[in-house]
């Protein structure tokens, strides 16, 4: 009797045990601790199933675990029992299954969670969120790069969830996002204080080649570098340097994007209000060059007034050189104000005038007549061109250099740096132009020579050569031509062979030009004159007197 009570207490018990679900492998269950012993916390999770966990796995990121008997915890049971008869559980993976769980609807809310930034990898670092691991890009870490991430190592601070694959196992988070979020709501607030044409003071955050940005309280305006001064500022480390506190006044502000745009100098007088009064036109002022280009020179007549000297007002003389062989930047110059337009900000300034114009001094210290000698600067085809003071040039035409040879024949006698002596015959100041001669030292040799010949003049030459098309002859030392054409008025006659070196022959001046220096010679032309005299004086052909008896008679009238 005995017997069967126990079958059926054994039986119920057996059924009770049957009745009660066995936990599941890959399933977090509860437990409780036990015993803390070699490093690990043993932990009975029901069921007459206990398990080990190492104490690292309860402790965060850095930290030591905080774990002591009787506390219960949760666990993930991997299988109900290993090798050794007990239950294989972890708590890390237990924490990652609630941290998933967790991040998940953190991801569908939008909303942030907190990690700690654990270690670094190839292109950002890893980040602890309580149990699971996200990658942290390094472009997302700060609003600007990063150069030493160690402060922010182990330290809790909020996260953006910007993507994520439970079933990958991956998760990217966002620090930036973050920092985005919280500095726009500071920049909002700091902007809505602000108000254009307001002065507040900031600090210089970064210097650029264009200008410098201020940290006014959380916001930074930009202060460009035309605006930092009146004055030409050619980089902004000449004023400014990276910690110093500024005043500055707010330009504008750009409500949608959130961009101030600072000045200094608004801060100052603009020294354009009074330029008109203190540079009048035509005055002259010592400046400073500042900036040289290739069209001119801009010279600082006072900080924040600057002008320019074109190119063309440099110098009277040097025309087609660079500006930075007239001038060089930081020299002090004498410059007159040539014209002033004060809406753009324009002043014209002349570097030449303030000097005298050597044309006028050469105007008046060699007047028309005055001879003077130079080194010969250039030979062209139609004249020289020599060297005189004060870098001015005067030029002999081909006409002027000489009485007695064509102008291209004269020219070649002479050769770059020579020295000649010229007169002056002509000054045009205007035009920047004097004209010399180097004839007209001489005497001119062919007006002597027909001092009181002139056209129709009968003349008595000497034969100097014989040629098939005429005959050379002289007169006063000036050699002319008589062509065969005019050697005689019969045609029988027109032979140069007829005469010889030496003879004496009277001729009639047909022409006489003074360029060419050159008479023009006939016989025949002569004997025709002498033929219409004879026949006005002594008969006509109507008086039935033939042509040889009325030379005959003017013949011998002569005679007579």
């Amino acid at each position: 009797m005995a017997t069967m009570n126990s079958m059926e207490e054994f039986e119920a018990l057996l059924a009770e045990s049957l009745e009660i679900d066995t936990p599941q492998e890959g399933s977090v269950v509860k437990g409780k601790v036990i015993a803390i012993e070699a490093g690990q916390a043993i932990i009975d999770v029901g069921y007459k199933m206990e398990g080990r966990v190492d104490l690292k796995e309860f402790a965060d990121i850095g930290g030591v675990a905080e774990i002591n008997v009787g506390d219960e915890v949760e666990v993930f049971l991997d299988r109900v029992e290993n090798a050794r008869g007990e239950a294989q559980i972890s708590r890390d993976k237990a924490k990652r299954e609630e941290a998933w769980d967790r991040l998940e609807r953190a991801y569908a809310d939008e909303t942030r969670v907190d990690g700690a930034i654990f270690g670094r990898v190839k292109g950002g670092f890893t980040v602890d969120l309580g149990g699971a691991v996200a990658f942290l890009p390094g472009s997302q870490v700060d609003v600007r790069p990063v150069r030493d991430a160690g402060p922010l190592m182990g330290m809790k601070q909020p996260f953006q969830i910007l993507k994520m694959d439970r079933r990958r196992g991956n998760i990217v988070v966002s620090r930036r996002a973050i920092l985005e979020e919280s500095r726009a709501e500071q920049r909002a607030e700091v902007i809505g204080n602000l108000t254009e044409g307001q002065t507040v003071d900031g600090v210089v955050k970064n210097i650029t080649e264009y200008g410098a940005f201020v940290d006014l309280g959380g916001v930074d305006g930009l202060l460009h570098v035309t605006d930092m001064a009146w004055r030409r500022v050619n980089h902004p480390s000449e004023i400014l340097t990276i910690g110093e506190t500024v005043k500055v006044q707010v330009i504008k502000i750009n409500k949608e994007t959130h961009r101030i745009s600072l000045g200094m100098k608004q801060l100052q007088s603009d020294p354009w209000d009074a330029v008109e009064t203190q540079y009048a036109l035509g005055t002259v002022h010592k400046g400073r060059v500042t900036n040289i280009t290739d069209y001119g020179a801009f010279v600082e007549l006072e900080a924040g007034v600057e002008g320019l000297v074109h190119v063309s007002e440099m110098s009277w003389t040097k025309k087609n050189v660079h500006p930075g062989k007239i001038v060089s930047t930081s020299q002090e110059v004498d410059v007159m104000v040539l014209e002033i337009d004060s809406a753009k900000r324009r002043v014209s300034l002349g570097l030449k005038q303030t000097q005298r114009n050597p044309w006028e001094v050469f105007a008046e210290t060699h007047p028309v007549g005055t001879n003077i000698e130079g080194e010969v600067k250039n030979i062209t085809e139609f004249g020289l061109f020599v060297g005189l003071e004060n870098d001015i040039d005067g030029m002999v035409h081909l006409s002027d250099l000489s009485w007695d040879q064509r102008g291209e024949d004269a020219i070649a006698n002479y050769r770059k740096g020579d020295t000649v002596q010229a007169a002056v015959t002509e000054v045009d100041v205007e035009k920047e132009r004097i004209s010399l001669s180097v004839k007209a030292l001489g005497e001119d040799t062919f007006t002597d020579a027909i001092d009181g010949v002139k056209r129709g003049s009968i003349i008595t030459v000497e034969v100097t050569a014989i040629e098939d098309g005429g005959v050379e002859c002289d007169y006063n030392g000036m050699k002319s031509f008589i062509r065969r054409s005019d050697l005689s008025r019969d045609r029988a006659d027109q032979r140069p062979e007829r005469f010889s070196v030496g003879d004496k022959i009277d001729v009639r001046v047909t022409n006489i030009d003074a360029k060419t220096r050159r008479m023009g010679l006939s016989i025949k032309a002569r004997e025709i004159a002498e033929e219409k005299d004879a026949v006005e004086q002594y008969g006509s052909s109507d008086s039935g007197a033939s042509l040889g008896d009325i030379l005959g008679a003017a013949l011998k009238g002569d005679k007579n």
